[in-house]
């Protein structure tokens, strides 16, 4: 592909090429019905080519404003080089949500002399792209975290046997992240990337906003969020400080965030799979060029194709099929923290890395409940448990489809993208 012109040749070129189109009151009278025919061949030849010139300005565009890329390296240093190849088979995306502003001054909290990864989520599809599965991990959980290598190769951080998973990102970059999680669930992460407070703005507003339901009216100081009861749409601000929010949703706790977040994932899930956006070339160019300006991408992901490849594998994934997951857990002894539950989570993770399809049998979490005024058309996926929480290996059976499935312990809160659900107030 040739390279796009300047301005400045663009108007050298326009200025040696002579007149083109007259200015006011300088137009020729003679000759209207040739000039018209002109006009009409012109657009033709616009309408025939734009379809590649607006796509080739699309991937230029859009490769033009990546952010400079993350190296990810193994627990030994090396570069990470992804297996998938040109995204046939399962995949592995982390995303962490860091609570710098990104150059906004407003929401910049680094004065405090610390990047923490507020939000982190792996993203799973499954070898035959029939499923995908978000777990979320909570900021608080205590994990080991193994050694990880300096970005400069000068050596590795000490490694740490317990420590909130939210400081990976502070003590040794997105690498150290990427690391724990691994070490955490036994999956493989090839894919990972960083987005801060501007980039969730801008996301929201590259769909138009994303509609939200709301039990009660929530007003949050400590984030700006102000809501009312029944249908919002959220974009810009606001948008942020919905995912934001812990003191107005749920219990007041991190584990009500990741509800309340999971109501607007939902939401935005459904608002990217319609035919509305589906079918709006602006729309579709606009999240594109909103994830590249905004999220800081490992190497392996800084790439148009690459994310292209991924979005087509997620295309036409039914929305039943799109799980979000909060990380099994349970608090420790103060309440200040919570710890992994191992065996519900080793039961989540043997379906993910089994590629089987996975039924959620427990509630939504104390952040969300669900949407009384949900479309009747919705197809239920799950069956949310009324008893006391089940334990050990989940169950297994056949979805809709004939493919294998399995029933994860009712003690794991989420729900799939086909859920409509709304975020509660908070409540002591």
């Amino acid at each position: 592909m040739s390279e796009l012109p300047t301005r400045a040749q663009v108007r050298a070129q326009e200025n040696s090429a002579g007149p083109s189109i007259a200015r006011h009151g300088r137009l020729k009278q003679h000759r209207p019905f040739r000039f018209i025919l002109k006009l009409v061949a012109a657009v033709v030849g616009v309408a025939v080519v734009s379809g590649v010139s607006v796509a080739a300005y699309a991937v230029w565009d859009v490769s033009s404003s990546l952010k400079p890329s993350v190296k990810l390296l193994d627990a030994k240093g090396n570069p990470v080089i992804p297996q998938v190849g040109a995204m046939d088979g399962a995949f592995n995306v982390l995303l962490a949500g860091s609570d710098s502003g990104g150059g906004n001054a407003a929401y910049d909290l680094s004065n405090r002399g610390e990047d923490l990864n507020d939000v982190t989520m792996l993203l799973h599809v499954s070898a035959d792209h029939k499923n995908a599965t978000v777990v979320s991990f909570p900021r608080d959980m205590l994990v080991p975290i193994p050694s990880c290598p300096k970005a400069d190769g000068s050596g590795s951080y000490d490694a740490m046997s317990s420590q909130k998973i939210n400081n990976t990102l502070s003590y040794g970059g997105l690498t150290c992240t990427v690391l724990t999680v691994e070490k955490l669930t036994g999956m493989t992460i090839p894919y990972a990337g960083v987005i801060q407070f501007d980039g969730v703005i801008e996301m929201s507003n590259a769909v138009g906003g994303v509609p939200v339901c709301v039990a009660g009216d929530i007003q949050d100081p400590y984030t700006g969020l102000d809501v009312k009861a029944g249908q919002n749409v959220l974009k810009g601000a606001q948008a942020l400080a919905f995912l934001r929010t812990r003191h107005g949703v749920g219990d007041g706790s991190d584990l009500g965030r990741i509800s309340n977040q999971q109501v607007f994932l939902s939401s935005l899930v459904r608002t990217i799979k319609s035919a509305d956006t589906l079918s709006n070339p602006l729309k579709i160019y606009g999240i594109a060029k909103a994830a590249t300006e905004n999220i800081k991408l490992s190497e392996s992901l800084n790439n148009v194709t690459t994310i292209a490849s991924m979005a087509a594998a997620l295309k036409n994934i039914d929305l039943n099929k799109v799980v979000f997951v909060q990380y099994p857990n349970h608090y420790v002894e103060g309440g200040g923290a919570v710890a992994p539950t191992v065996d519900e989570a080793d039961a989540l993770f043997a379906a993910l890395e089994s590629d089987k399809s996975i039924s959620l049998t427990g509630d939504t979490g104390v952040g969300s409940e669900a949407d009384p005024n949900a479309p009747a058309t919705q197809t239920p996926s799950t069956t949310p448990a009324t008893g006391a929480p089940t334990t050990g290996t989940p169950g297994t059976g056949t979805d809709a489809s004939g493919g294998s499935t399995v029933d994860l312990p009712s003690s794991i809160h989420g729900q799939t993208a086909n859920q409509y659900t709304c975020s509660k107030p908070f409540s002591d």
